[in-house]
């Protein structure tokens, strides 16, 4: 940030020399090349090197508060805009709430929600980067050749997430500017799918709950239909969840009767199969958002 203000005489000497080139300029007057082309550029634009008046009332807080305010935030990117102002007024910098948002937005800084992701512990991530580094050297044809399945869960009655709306004072209550609901959340129904790169597969509706029995029988009647109808050929990878359910004996049996080679997974690493994103293009599609 600008440290200080050159004088008006230093400006108009900078100017002066212009035809000499900003190097010299900035050799002869000790100041740097930038400020000496920001000065020029100011001159060349207003025809002027004194100060342009400026809109509104200066700042309460000085470029040392709105510093420390940067770094704190950054520091503790969670942190409210309450604790700041607490802090700032500790230093003796009394401001709103709305001034320290300001200044950190002005510095880069802005509120966001903060994105959900799953918990990895040390082992998590060794797990992970042993996979990712194991399979470096596949081919895209490797790849082509997985059959990547899940799970999901899709409320009936839209999604349950916050919404923004722009609408005018005193019109909060109109149908078009709310979210009906109904008791209980609607219900939800439980899907298990599969797709690979040629396509989707067999999408099946789970009736109560899912055990060990109720998922090989899905297999059984779903995966190796989707995989021909897929055209994946007999020599194709399955990927499936490390639940209980899927890595089950018995699970791991049938897929040994059927000669079906599955994809070893890290645990905690939902983000790394693609069919999220198929689910979530599927939900909206659903619920627009």
């Amino acid at each position: 940030m600008k440290t200080k203000e050159h004088t008006r005489q230093v400006r108009d000497k900078v100017v002066e020399k212009f035809k000499a080139g900003y190097k010299t300029i900035s050799q002869a007057l000790n100041i740097s090349r930038s400020t000496v082309q920001s000065i020029i550029r100011k001159w060349k634009e207003y025809g002027t090197t004194a100060n342009l008046p400026t809109h509104g009332r200066p700042s309460k807080l000085t470029g040392r508060a709105r510093r420390a305010l940067s770094r704190e935030a950054a520091k503790r990117p969670m942190v409210t805009l309450q604790e700041l102002q607490r802090s700032t007024a500790q230093v003796g910098e009394s401001v709103y709430r709305t001034t320290i948002s300001r200044a950190l937005h002005k510095s880069g800084l802005n509120g966001r929600v903060a994105r959900r992701k799953p918990l990895l512990k040390e082992s998590h991530k060794k797990s992970r980067l042993q996979f990712e580094t194991s399979h470096v050297g596949d081919t895209a044809n490797m790849w082509k050749k997985v059959l990547w399945s899940d799970e999901t869960k899709i409320e009936l009655f839209g999604l349950n997430a916050k919404r923004y709306v722009w609408r005018k004072p005193n019109t909060a209550y109109r149908p078009e500017h709310t979210i009906p609901t109904v008791k209980h959340g609607g219900g939800s129904i439980t899907l298990w799918g599969c797709f690979s790169s040629a396509g989707t597969g067999k999408l099946v509706r789970v009736d109560g709950k899912m055990d060990g029995a109720k998922y090989r029988a899905i297999l059984d009647e779903n995966l190796l239909e989707s995989a021909k109808d897929l055209r994946l050929g007999r020599r194709f990878t399955f990927r499936q969840d490390n639940d209980p359910k899927p890595s089950a004996r018995a699970t791991m049996e049938w897929f040994r009767s059927k000669h079906i080679h599955v994809l070893e997974w890290p645990s905690q690493s939902p983000d790394l199969n693609p069919i999220e994103n198929l689910w979530q293009d599927m939900k909206i599609a659903l619920h627009p958002i």
